[in-house]
């Protein structure tokens, strides 16, 4: 049986598994080539139930891994499985245009797999927001957490943080652990209804900001994670970094621009303000006269949005979803704006 657990939680249902007392394993797609379904580094927890969490293949060779896993966790040998070399080897386990993956399989605990107090490494760096890797050398099966500077691969770790993506180093296999995406948004607004949905389908924990309780309501925002702060005083006790992202929504200086300025002091990899163009030139000219400078201000993306004709709040929420996206993972580009 599969559960329902987000993809970025599969280390701490492994580690929650094994100090249960079961037998674990853990599956991670070291490689892909063609139309692989799921991306390198993707995880797959499995325990001698044969419960599972998260994905190999999107379902296409979960089978044959689980497989292969409760066998590891009996013989205690890591193994690394290859899917779909043929077109017709392919597309016997789903793997569309010849696409191929490689598949590590680590039991955990036992023989040459990771020990506990290396997962619990791992856990215990992700709830405190901070990257960490997972070095795995699958010829030797030696394997090192990396949490910090010091270490030969840190450098090679670091450059795959900033791009978020696991693979070889040489002989190493680095799986990258960043922090969970945030979306932290200023201003309970009709946008705000579909765009935290949007960010939770997306992988992206949202956060709702507004201290006017009539507007952030659990009626309006079921199920929400709502904060009644002041918009500075609330992203100050959140911590802000570069897995965080800031939308203000509210059109009122008195509550976007505190926000707006912690969000600039940090490393938020994305800040977009809603308003039009003569909005944010006053945004502008209020933050130049507070001595922002105009390479900082340049981070700021306003009118909010990608540039797709957005009009509704849901289509609103669509742009800035997109544009969020682009950000993220082409930080050297810049779509239009325009909500």
């Amino acid at each position: 049986m599969t559960n329902n657990l987000q993809h970025d939680q599969i280390p701490e249902q492994a580690l929650a598994w094994a100090r249960a007392g079961q037998a674990v394993a853990l599956a991670t797609v070291v490689e892909t080539w063609g139309s692989a379904p799921r991306p390198t580094g993707s995880m797959l927890a499995i325990n001698d139930a044969g419960e599972m969490a998260g994905s190999v293949s999107g379902g296409c060779v979960e089978g044959a891994v689980v497989a292969e896993a409760l066998e590891a966790v009996e013989d205690g040998r890591c193994r690394v499985l290859e899917f779909g070399v043929s077109d017709d080897e392919a597309f016997a386990v789903g793997l569309a245009c010849g696409g191929r993956i490689r598949v590590m399989v680590e039991p955990v605990g036992v023989g040459q797999g990771p020990s506990v107090a290396q997962l619990t490494a791992v856990v215990a760096a992700r709830a405190a927001r901070r990257p960490v890797a997972w070095a795995v050398d699958p010829k030797s099966w030696a394997r090192r957490v990396l949490d910090g500077p010091g270490d030969p691969l840190w450098d090679a770790a670091l450059a795959r943080f900033r791009t978020d993506r696991s693979g070889f180093d040489g002989a190493w296999f680095l799986g990258i652990h960043n922090p969970p995406l945030r979306l932290i948004v200023v201003g309970a607004v009709h946008i705000a209804q579909p765009l935290l949905t949007m960010a939770r389908l997306a992988h992206c924990d949202p956060i709702l900001v507004d201290p006017r309780e009539a507007f952030a309501s659990d009626a309006r925002f079921p199920g929400e994670r709502i904060l009644h702060d002041w918009p500075d005083e609330a992203l100050e006790a959140l911590g802000l970094d570069a897995r965080t992202a800031v939308v203000t929504l509210t059109h009122d200086p008195k509550l976007d621009d505190p926000a707006i300025r912690v969000a600039l002091a940090s490393d938020v990899f994305y800040l977009g303000c809603l308003g039009s163009t003569r909005t944010h030139a006053k945004r502008v000219a209020r933050l130049t006269d507070a001595g922002y400078g105009a390479d900082v201000l340049a981070r700021i993306n306003a009118p909010v949005g990608a540039d797709i004709g957005a009009s509704s709040p849901a289509e609103i929420a669509v742009s800035i979803m997109a544009q969020l996206t682009e950000r993220l993972r082409r930080p050297e580009t810049r779509l239009g704006a325009a909500a």
